[in-house]
């Protein structure tokens, strides 16, 4: 299996037309068709069904993409780095980062690292614990940001020099915003909103033997959505504090949970993994503009 058929496979993923993909590619059609037909005969799986105009995945050409487009980003990431092994201005840096108000250190790190690097390109993906250590572990990113504690037999990390304050968030009009924070008893008997890792992390580490009280209405990977709900009237969101507009005029308030409840987030990269240089350099920025 070569990377240029999987580069002809994703074109005609995308287009879903072999035309339209041939001229993408700059290849005749019946080279395209070849070469497809080949990759269906080597896998021994039928990866599209062919309509009139148009042409669509099967379930097997589905996974193929999701693969392809892994191995492909591979190669092109291979071939930028030895392109820049000479290049002492720049490179590209992959992160996945967790969502928090903390991410301004390192965009501050980053901005810093720019005026010596003006080459630098940084490719963001954003996610939560298991997203981003997925594509860590596949080598599709050199480093992630974590809100919880890394696994020190995996990783190598570096803690974020502030941490994360826990709190609710609901409509400014709610009984609640004469409170000064938020304790366990005023949570019972809410629908909540909040993540899956921190309803199974950080909630319970805060509430303890009271965890069975409290009812999850609704999960959310990004606090955003769940404000939008909590806007509604639908539930009250447990999320970081400054990651919800709550300004005046905003129709929602944030109250810190009493006790206090703090997560502190972690750079992490893989162990014994062979960084770019660029990455190497970046990583070694961090550790000084991170040092307390």
């Amino acid at each position: 299996m070569e990377i240029r058929t999987l580069r002809y496979f994703l074109a005609v993923a995308r287009e879903e037309n072999m035309t339209r993909a041939a001229e993408q590619l700059h290849v005749t059609q019946p080279t395209l068709s070849r070469a497809l037909k080949a990759l269906e005969d080597e896998l021994g799986r039928k990866l599209f069904t062919r309509r009139s105009f148009s042409i669509r995945l099967t379930d097997e050409g589905v996974l193929l993409r999701n693969r392809a487009e892994d191995l492909v980003g591979m190669a092109d990431r291979i071939t930028r780095e030895f392109v820049m092994l000479d290049d002492i201005t720049g490179g590209d840096i992959y992160l996945g980062l967790a969502e928090s108000y903390q991410i301004r250190t390192l965009a501050g790190a980053i901005r810093e690292f720019r005026r010596q690097y003006p080459g630098l390109h940084y490719h963001i993906t954003s996610g939560d614990t298991e997203q981003v250590t997925e594509k860590l572990d596949r080598g599709l990113l050199d480093f992630a940001v974590l809100a919880e504690t890394p696994d020190a037999a995996k990783y190598a990390y570096l803690p974020f020099p502030s941490a994360d304050v826990w709190g609710l968030v609901f409509p400014s009009g709610d009984p609640l915003a004469q409170k000064d924070a938020v304790t366990v008893d005023d949570l019972v008997g809410l629908p909540l909103f909040c993540s899956e890792q921190s309803w199974q992390s950080d909630i319970p580490a805060w509430c303890r033997e009271r965890m069975p009280e409290l009812r999850l209405e609704g999960s959310f990977r990004l606090s955003y959505n769940g404000s939008l709900f909590a806007k509604e009237g639908l539930g009250y969101l447990l999320t970081f504090e400054h990651l919800i507009d709550t300004s005046p005029g905003s129709g929602l308030v944030f109250r810190p949970l009493s006790p206090r409840l703090e997560t502190r987030l972690y750079l992490v990269w893989k162990k014994y993994q062979a960084l770019s240089p660029i990455a190497e350099r970046f990583m070694k920025h961090l550790q000084l503009s991170f040092a307390p």
